[in-house]
């Protein structure tokens, strides 16, 4: 935890920033920019001049009343004369003014209470979006007033805590891909320059393994923008009538070789599951990452099973093995980018990337699995395409 979201002895955090406490700036915030002034000239804070703005509207407006008062009651009490009648007076408006301005005065007050009470969460609200305008998404407002102005700081809390989360994992994805591609381009780089330098023969050989390096980049890149268009909700999928039969023979049909020179049973199994409505390709994609997975972490003599059955409205696929199973702590993060055993080859994109494919045709994935006895990853595939 940052020195932003830690109270003083290690307590709770206080809501408020600590370059700020009780109406005044102590220095600037971890964010700020250093080669700009502290504290900023303007535009801070804005709250206060919020409050302000409205205190001057309520006092021009009593002050307004009372001017108005004033000159009507100028006129004073009229009197008037007519013949052969009694004399007759007539109140100044004032009269009637004097207890309307008690009740202007006492709603006045009532509502710059009211306006106080709405006015300082909102305005602390805008102090703190100003601080998330400019990169500090650990920003939250403590949730006072009213019933509606407690949902937007709620709102507002719910929303910088989605943008530290996505700034945060922004900066791990860099770092993911940063770390997949040294290794590859590491070994593109010591092979040309130790190719150039004659210490290297350029034979077949060599230029093989820098075709596999570079090969492996492209896969990755692939991988990549597979898995950004998917969750961005971009990926076109190509909807047609697709038979769950055949697309399971046709995966078990494909890895068969694989299980064999592994050693591992490979079966399918298809029960009563229609035709659906859905991408053929990419749900081969989803099937062969878990089958080649399966296969690959069963040991010899185990079993892999390709399974398809129909569930209510869905189709329900999943591919169950007997292999060495996956411990808790790892099957909460199976799903995640770059979520990968020590000893995987691979990108560790295979699974998001079939969490985003399922989830793009409208369908669910989940995993179970008990270490030393196996893993079952079952998805579900609506028969219709989600309007």
């Amino acid at each position: 935890m940052d020195e932003r979201s830690q109270g003083r002895g290690g307590g709770p955090p206080p809501y408020g920033p600590p370059w700020r406490r009780h109406g005044r700036w102590s220095g600037p915030p971890p964010w700020w920019p250093q080669n700009e002034p502290w504290p900023p000239a303007e535009g801070w804070p804005v709250g206060r001049r919020f409050v302000r703005r409205i205190a001057l509207l309520l006092i021009g407006f009593i002050l307004l009343v009372i001017v108005l008062s004033s000159l009507w009651n100028a006129f004073g009490t009229r009197t008037f004369r007519n013949p052969g009648m009694m004399t007759t007076h007539a109140y100044s408006p004032a009269f009637f003014l004097g207890p309307l301005l008690v009740i202007v005065l006492v709603g006045g007050y009532i509502a710059w209470r009211v306006l106080r009470r709405t006015a300082a969460p909102v305005a602390d609200v805008m102090e703190a979006a100003d601080r998330v305008a400019a990169g500090d998404y650990a920003t939250r407002v403590d949730p006072r007033g009213s019933d509606e102005v407690r949902r937007l700081a709620d709102s507002f809390n719910e929303m910088t805590r989605r943008l530290e989360l996505n700034e945060e994992q922004r900066r791990a994805l860099l770092a993911d891909v940063a770390h997949e591609l040294r290794t590859p381009l590491s070994v593109v780089r010591g092979n040309v320059e130790g190719m150039i330098d004659g210490v290297i023969p350029r034979d077949d050989e060599r230029l093989a393994s820098l075709l596999a390096a570079t090969q492996r980049m492209t896969r990755l890149l692939e991988d990549l923008q597979t898995l950004s268009t998917a969750q961005a909700g971009v990926l076109r999928l190509h909807r047609e009538p697709t038979d769950p039969r055949r697309l399971v023979d046709d995966v078990v049909r494909a890895f068969a070789p694989l299980a064999d020179e592994r050693g591992v049973r490979l079966a399918a199994q298809v029960d009563g599951a229609p035709e659906l409505d859905a991408d053929p390709l990419r749900l081969r994609q989803v099937l062969d990452n878990l089958v080649a997975n399966a296969v690959r972490y069963t040991p010899q003599g185990g079993s892999v099973t390709v399974q398809a059955w129909r569930a209510a409205d869905d189709v329900l696929f999943a591919v169950a093995d007997t292999g060495r199973g996956i411990a808790p702590d790892e099957l909460a993060h199976l799903f995640e980018r770059f979520s990968k055993s020590a000893d995987s080859k691979g990108s560790g994109l295979g699974l998001a990337i079939a969490r985003s494919l399922v989830e793009s045709h409208g369908g669910t994935i989940a995993a179970q699995s008990e270490p030393g006895r196996g893993t079952v990853i079952t998805f579900r595939i609506p028969l219709q395409a989600p309007r």
